[in-house]
């Protein structure tokens, strides 16, 4: 008999991982499992944990995991890969979709098991990204849609729902301009090489061949042909005796003919004649069909396709410790904490209430007198006193929140600038440290922009003539002052850059929620909580001085609207002294920024309630007064 406390998912895992060191031939590779994302290094493999319950979902996921990367192992040629690897962003993520792609065909020939694992890893992947939800090419990943193209070509499977309907959004296009070359692949899915080849050809096929860089096999022939041309000196040198005599026997000659007596100056006008001649023969175009046009650009907005943007070549996406030097940072840091110190007891109590709400709900519950699962020693008693009893048995309970990321997206225009952005930046600081110690993952992220009125996007408009209808005109500058990944004391300093002078700008605030959304969607956490917390709507004088009044608030509504029908995150807000549930729906307005530690405890912990009609009375409320 099993002790109680025995983790019935050990044996699973003890097995996978000793499968997957099979399959990746390698017996020195180390398998781990975490909550942290999977991942691969050369000799390790980091797999999603397994809890106690091991559901089918899970069991499925991690052994797709498992097999993903063991045939990446086994099958993938890191140098090969590097070798032939494009220079552009969009032709790499196209290149290493492909050559996934190939990794998995190749698998699901030699082990034919592998690709049902993998299909349930793609799947998985499809749910949490929302790809289901997309129903315009433009909103969908040409990279994913043309690696799962070729997995479906190469190895005949459907694919699973979700994944299919990016696939098929894009199939046409990618068939269109490619579709001859796809007709080859069984033929080279074992020749990493050959297949590096054809995937930089479909990459230029699609338009992308300006991102490809130098061909690598041009510089072979060219390296093969400076050693050609060395070998060729050499047998000249040998020879050398030889010419020089009868090149004396020439001079010597009476019978030398006129061309070898003419001038040495019409001599060298004859060879640069000679040399105009073929440089006009190397610049005439080849005859046949122009050049295929390169794809319409994405949107700017996945919400809006109409959304413009004048420039984002000065737009930045920056971590907090690049805006300031560490002294500096340092000592933000305790100006803020100074600013902590009269509300130290009210903070500590509203995050040790909190946490005490988180952890009741984390602790270990069972539910008892089932026919399968644990056996239940605790009611054995009954069985020896009454052998016809039958035996119970137990599991245990998932909480609704181990697998959970939060995001914190703040807005840092200048109206917050004094108490508000302290308050915010306390808040944020408090939530991150009690969340943490709850295992669950936070981001705080921050948005605002890098001048008043234009910025450069501004000036190179003027400079340009003042087009009519330029769309946002300012440049962005979207703060992270945490990543999800990172510890809160490695991040602590950081949010002392909220009390920089100068930091505080516009904001923007459509495009902010949606790259905090965007960031989202690619972490593997199955639940995504994204809290905004701004005071008011979306203001930038550049832009709303050339562009219809509501442009900004419209592009708000536009990617409130998305993040809400995907459904793949939950979006609540926090208003401070503005009515913030005209944008949202779950929203809650404070009038005293006081208010606003209390407010966002009471949403978060609403949300982590196990009882919905608790949650759904903190929901809804409104304004708190």
């Amino acid at each position: 008999m099993k002790s109680p406390i025995d983790n019935p998912a050990d044996p699973f895992k003890k097995a996978l991982a000793e499968a997957t060191k099979v399959m990746a031939n390698d017996h020195e590779l180390t398998v781990t499992y975490s909550v942290d994302p999977p991942g691969q290094t050369a000799d390790m493999v980091r797999l999603p944990q397994v809890s106690r319950r091991m559901t089918r979902d899970e069991v499925l996921l991690a052994r797709g995991t498992a097999d993903a990367f063991a045939l990446r192992h086994r099958y993938h040629d890191p140098k090969v890969a590097a070798r032939y690897m494009p220079q552009g962003q969009m032709a790499r993520d196209l290149y290493d979709a492909m050559e996934t792609a190939r990794i998995e065909a190749v698998g699901a020939q030699h082990m034919p098991g592998t690709a049902g694992n993998i299909d349930a890893k793609i799947g998985n992947e499809a749910r949490r990204k929302g790809y289901d939800q997309i129903r315009q090419a433009s909103d969908a990943p040409l990279s994913v849609a043309a690696g799962y193209l070729v997995r479906h070509l190469a190895t005949g499977r459907d694919l699973p729902p979700g994944a299919d309907n990016v696939m098929n959004l894009w199939r046409g296009f990618i068939e269109d301009h490619c579709g001859d070359r796809l007709g080859d692949l069984s033929e080279i899915l074992s020749d990493q090489k050959a297949f590096a080849r054809l995937a930089r050809d479909i990459i230029k096929d699609l338009g992308y061949g300006d991102q490809l860089g130098d061909d690598p096999d041009d510089q072979d022939q060219d390296q093969e042909d400076e050693a050609e041309d060395g070998s060729d000196d050499q047998e000249e040198q040998e020879s050398t005796g030889e010419d020089e005599s009868e090149s004396e026997e020439a001079e010597a000659s009476p019978e030398q003919t006129q061309d070898d007596q003419q001038d040495p100056s019409q001599a060298q006008v004859s060879m640069d004649e000679q040399a105009d001649a073929e440089n006009a023969e190397e610049t005439e175009m080849p005859e046949g069909e122009a050049p295929l046009e390169p794809p319409a650009p994405q949107p700017i907005s996945a919400a809006d396709p109409n959304y413009k943007v004048f420039k984002t070549e000065f737009d930045e996406e920056i971590g907090a410790e690049e805006l300031a030097e560490a002294a500096e940072l340092e000592r933000l840091r305790a100006y803020l904490d100074q600013q902590l110190e009269p509300l130290k007891g009210a903070v500590s109590r509203l995050a040790n209430k909190l946490q005490r709400r988180l952890q009741a709900q984390q602790s270990r519950s069972w539910e008892f007198d089932l026919e399968e699962g644990m056996l239940d020693a605790g009611r054995l008693a009954r069985v020896v006193a009454n052998p016809t009893t039958p035996l119970s048995f137990k599991i245990e309970k998932d909480t609704e929140f181990r697998d959970t990321c939060v995001t914190l997206l703040l807005d840092n225009s200048g109206s917050m600038r004094g108490r508000p952005i302290s308050i915010a930046a306390i808040c944020a600081d408090v939530l991150a440290r009690t969340l943490e110690r709850c295992q669950v993952k936070v981001e705080i992220l921050g948005f605002t922009t890098r001048a008043w009125k234009g910025g450069n996007s501004r000036e190179k408009w003027l400079a340009e003539g003042r087009p009519a209808q330029p769309g946002r005109l300012n440049d962005l500058r979207h703060i992270i002052y945490k990543s999800a990944d990172a510890p809160w004391r490695r991040a602590r300093p950081n949010l002392g850059l909220m009390m920089k002078e100068g930091l505080l700008k516009e904001n923007i605030d459509g495009e902010a929620l949606e790259w905090a959304h965007r960031r989202m969607m690619n972490r593997p956490e199955a639940r995504k909580i994204l809290m905004v917390i701004s005071d008011g709507a979306p203001v930038d004088d550049s832009t709303l001085s050339v562009n219809p009044a509501n442009y900004l608030e419209k592009h708000l509504r536009d990617v409130i609207a998305m993040v809400e029908r995907r459904k793949a995150v939950e979006l609540i807000a926090v208003g401070i002294g503005h009515d913030v549930t005209r944008y949202y729906d779950r929203a809650v307005t404070i009038t005293d920024v006081d208010q606003l530690a209390g407010a966002m405890t009471e949403q978060l912990a609403g949300l982590f309630d196990s009882d919905p009609r608790k949650r759904a009375r903190v929901l809804g409320m409104r304004k708190v007064s």
